[in-house]
């Protein structure tokens, strides 16, 4: 007979090697499946790599895409830490824009060196806010927080929409439905060709991996995540360190949106975000709530992104082959964690009756 033993404790070099083989193997898969619908896959392959890296402008635009999936997933692994699962960063990343607009448009005279940090401070507070409502419900009334962030994305959606089609609406757009841009100095500058959200981003990440493995308040969001009752044994106050992870992994989400806001959209728009929020969820998973990693794993899925987009102009290939590729990557990575945690063990059937009578 087979049976499902866990292993006592995986190697870190033998997580790693089932992951890439997990991501070969992956590969290998999609290849298939274009082979099957009539492409070759060297060729696909060829084509988003070139599509993404390049030229400077390809680059360029991954590292675009890149930038606020890393902010976005060092939000998310804060929360993922302490096993509150937050499925709301698509949520917050809305809020965080909404509330750096609302900046940019009533101070649309402050020069640049006070307005952005103003916008950025304001995003992190709406963000941190919003995502602080599930925190509270769930603490109050035990509601699930999956729900509850997983329901607030489309709050914040409709309340963008709202604003988009209503008392935001543009005057001088003729009749069409959109936000006014923000003034020049709402704008977040370029820094060595790309804008400077990836200074942020990269500053972010280094901050949060010192917080999250060096500081006093990684170290109860970890205990926290691990036992809350061990947590309130060591004499932890678990709603204090609860509202302060909730608020940073909001407030983190936030910034991202107002990064995207600023240098992306100049604006503010319902397509500001293009389902970020949600791919940031994987990327988090994928890269083991690591700081470093998800800058790593967020690059690596702009690629596909962005190497997506260039096979449509390309090659003449729907949009949609990107995502299966993505998906399968994402199957069978997440597949290989069960291997990294068990393995199958064939056990004679008399030793099985042997264990069942004892």
């Amino acid at each position: 007979m087979i049976r499902i033993v866990s292993r006592v404790e995986p190697s870190p070099f033998r997580e790693n090697l089932l992951r890439l083989a997990a991501v070969g193997c992956a590969l290998a898969a999609s290849a298939a499946i274009m082979a099957i619908i009539g492409y070759n896959p060297l060729d696909v392959y060829a084509k988003m790599i070139a599509g993404s890296l390049k030229t400077a402008y390809r680059f360029h635009e991954t590292v675009n895409k890149a930038i606020p999936l890393v902010i976005l997933s060092l939000g998310i692994a804060i929360a993922f830490r302490m096993k509150f699962w937050n499925i709301g960063a698509e949520g917050q990343f809305y809020l965080g824009a909404f509330g750096a607009s609302l900046v940019a448009f009533a101070f649309p005279g402050l020069p640049a060196i006070i307005l952005l940090p103003f916008m950025l401070v304001t995003a992190f507070a709406f963000g941190g806010a919003y995502a602080l409502v599930p925190a509270v419900l769930k603490a109050r009334f035990s509601a699930s927080e999956t729900l509850v962030t997983l329901m607030l994305n489309y709050v914040a959606l409709k309340w963008i929409s709202f604003l988009q089609y209503g008392p935001w609406k543009d005057p001088a757009a003729k009749g069409f439905p959109k936000i006014a841009p923000f003034s020049k100095d709402a704008i977040l500058p370029n820094f060595l060709g790309i804008h400077v959200g990836w200074v942020i981003a990269v500053a972010l990440a280094a901050i949060m991996y010192f917080v999250l493995k060096k500081s006093k308040l990684g170290y109860e969001i970890d205990v926290l995540g691990e036992s809350e009752a061990t947590a309130r044994y060591a004499g932890m106050s678990v709603t204090r360190v609860t509202l302060i992870a909730i608020l940073l992994s909001g407030g983190l989400c936030g910034v991202a949106g107002m990064v995207q806001a600023s240098a992306i959209e100049h604006s503010l728009s319902e397509q500001l975000s293009g389902g970020l929020g949600f791919t940031a969820v994987i990327t988090t998973w994928l890269a083991r709530l690591s700081p470093p990693v998800i800058i790593v794993v967020s690059f690596l899925f702009a690629v596909l992104l962005q190497g997506g987009a260039f096979l449509q102009s390309s090659l003449g290939m729907p949009a949609t082959v990107a995502d299966i590729i993505q998906g399968i990557i994402i199957f069978f990575v997440l597949g290989s964690e069960f291997f990294v945690r068990y393995r199958f063990a064939f056990v004679k059937a008399g030793h099985t009756a042997r264990e069942g009578r004892a």
